[in-house]
């Protein structure tokens, strides 16, 4: 499993939070993205590529921390001592997940990403490739962005398509394209999930790896 959380870093600009979870509705999740705290937006996948576009679509403008917890998570139907109902997850995914939270939105680095999971080497190798896409996605301008949002990603022949909407020369989408690293950040998404899922413990390893013990009573409630 993967738990990402994303921290809002600019609080000057408000509350960020209701437009990153419509940018985040159609992810496929086992624990939707929701708002965990005030400026905090967390969620559960089985897939390591929703984890990886969870992660772009918050450090896109530079506004949020990211961080990914590798591992199992055991969710259990609990309320909490308001009365509310929601699911309590535990285990050493939720372990790392504070942990790479923690680290993310922490000093240092300029892309504010982390990854951690038992396998630290492994996780190291996901974090680089993901800082190095989430350094494209940061620096990405507005205009920029007005082209690429338009374009889908393996099909032919939409540059055009594009330049008409817009009102601009197929010869400026091509260079937004260009300048915006766009096709190179879909050529490594593929590269970044990999590597996330090699972070993932043997399946037919002891239940719960290096992360279970002492920590194993950190729990939380996710509220539906």
């Amino acid at each position: 499993m993967y738990v990402v959380t994303l921290e809002q870093r600019r609080r000057e600009a408000g509350d960020l939070v209701p437009g990153l979870l419509r940018r985040l509705a159609d992810l496929g999740t086992v624990v939707p993205f929701q708002r965990a705290r005030a400026h905090a937006v967390q969620g559960i996948t089985a897939d390591p590529g929703a984890a990886v576009e969870a992660v772009l679509a918050g450090l896109r403008g530079g506004a949020w921390s990211a961080g990914i917890g590798v591992g199992p998570v055991r969710l259990e139907t609990a309320t909490d001592p308001e009365g509310r109902t929601g699911l309590r997850a535990d285990g050493p995914g939720t372990v790392h997940g504070r942990r790479a939270a923690e680290a993310a939105g922490g000093p240092g680095g300029r892309v504010p990403v982390h990854v951690a999971a038992d396998d630290g080497p492994a996780a190291a190798q996901a974090q680089a490739v993901l800082r190095l896409l989430g350094r494209i996605v940061a620096e990405r301008s507005d205009a920029e962005w007005r082209v690429v949002d338009l374009l889908v990603p393996g099909a032919r022949g939409q540059q055009k398509v594009v330049a008409a909407e817009l009102g601009i020369s197929p010869q400026a989408v091509s260079k937004a394209v260009a300048r915006s690293l766009w096709q190179e950040e879909w050529d490594a998404r593929p590269a970044a999930a990999r590597l996330l899922g090699l972070c993932e413990p043997a399946r037919d390893g002891p239940a719960g790896g290096g992360a279970q013990g002492s920590t194993m009573n950190s729990s939380e409630i996710i509220h539906s």
